[in-house]
């Protein structure tokens, strides 16, 4: 039954969120912004627009969801006043209580770097043939991820292996908290099945490797000094049809000072592949800085579970039983099929709740 009670907590939590959240900062903030859209000489300036436009649609998904509870908390009070029937009760708390939850999940991806695009690596681990179609694998597992959850996909670079697989991929995922959902998703990768490559039918362990970081936009600042790079053209062999492979339209990027190394096929234009390279590469410089910072802050909280850069997240069991486990969680599921089709959402989540922003 629904009672006042019920209310009366819902309403606390709301106002919970609503000073946690700052949202009375976050609305002054958006009507400058909106303010700032509707001056004529607004898009003199198209970069300094886009990157307004940005803020000002963050900071509208967190505004429209807190709003969505304060909503469905009035409904439920009105209801309540009215007497209305149990199951219109229950149908509005039920959907009040998923919008509370929804807007406190969303709390652990208030980082600032949580809205921005993510560029996602994968490579294979030593192993040949098993490790080269496992890295494939975990690409269609976030492609289908992707599409399930509308974000907007690119293929940044693609080396193929042969006979099977990939020896590395880069892709971008566009799209709201797109670094935010992937960041928990760095590290290796641990398949065990029995192997269709060996004709003994034994059972084999392949690794890969997952790197996921920001794509750095107009709003972030990062100075990188010109002679720090060295430049390297070659042929692509990557997807964009016969005219890709004319024309040495494919850039490496060497960067001394850090050792990165970064590789763009995007474009059958050298010069946008080596602007998106650049950009790639200021994304790295401020994922490194963003690692700088939360080893500082883990140093601080020490009671604070931490993951090592670059372990072993995660156990993909194909045989002699089914299981995915994440190590660091142990969120776990019995149907390894859904997983590598794209459903690691409740593994996204539970990473989320553990380590995410609080």
């Amino acid at each position: 039954m629904v009672t006042k009670e019920h209310l009366k907590t819902l309403v606390s939590r709301r106002d919970e969120l609503y000073k946690f959240l700052n949202i009375l900062t976050k609305q002054a903030q958006a009507d400058s912004l909106e303010k700032t859209t509707q001056s004529a000489d607004f898009w003199e300036k198209p970069k300094e627009a886009e990157v307004i436009l940005k803020q000002l649609s963050a900071l509208k998904i967190w505004l429209n969801a807190y709003n969505l509870v304060s909503h469905n908390i009035d409904e439920l009070q009105v209801l309540l006043e009215l007497s209305a029937e149990e199951n219109e009760l229950e149908l509005q708390l039920k959907a009040t209580i998923t919008s509370i939850e929804d807007l406190e999940f969303k709390n652990m991806l208030s980082a600032e770097e949580d809205n921005l695009s993510a560029v996602m690596m994968i490579t294979p681990g030593a192993g040949g043939t098993e490790s080269q179609d496992w890295a494939e694998m975990i690409m269609r597992m976030y492609l289908m991820w992707g599409e399930k959850n509308y974000y907007k996909i690119k293929t940044l670079d693609v080396q193929k292996a042969e006979p099977v697989g990939i020896k590395s991929i880069t892709l971008e995922f566009e799209g709201d908290f797109a670094f935010g959902h992937l960041k928990g998703e760095n590290g290796v990768h641990r398949l065990v099945r029995i192997s269709p490559f060996d004709s003994n039918a034994k059972r084999h362990t392949s690794f890969a490797s997952v790197f996921v970081y920001p794509l750095a936009d107009d709003s972030i600042e990062i100075i990188i000094d010109s002679s720090d790079i060295s430049w390297d053209t070659f042929r692509s062999s990557g997807p964009g049809g016969q005219g890709v492979n004319k024309t040495e339209s494919a850039v490496r990027l060497k960067h001394a000072p850090t050792g990165i190394t970064i590789e763009n096929s995007e474009s059958r234009s050298q010069l946008e592949n080596k602007a998106k390279a650049i950009q790639l590469l200021k994304s790295q410089l401020y994922e490194l800085e963003i690692r700088k910072i939360q080893a500082e802050k883990d140093k601080l909280n020490k009671t604070k579970k931490k993951i090592e850069w670059g372990s072993q997240i995660r156990n993909y069991v194909l045989h002699p039983y089914k299981m995915v486990k994440d190590l660091r969680t142990n969120h776990e599921s019995s149907n390894p099929n859904a997983v590598l089709d794209g459903e690691i959402n409740p593994f996204i989540k539970s990473y989320l709740m553990e380590f995410g922003q609080k």
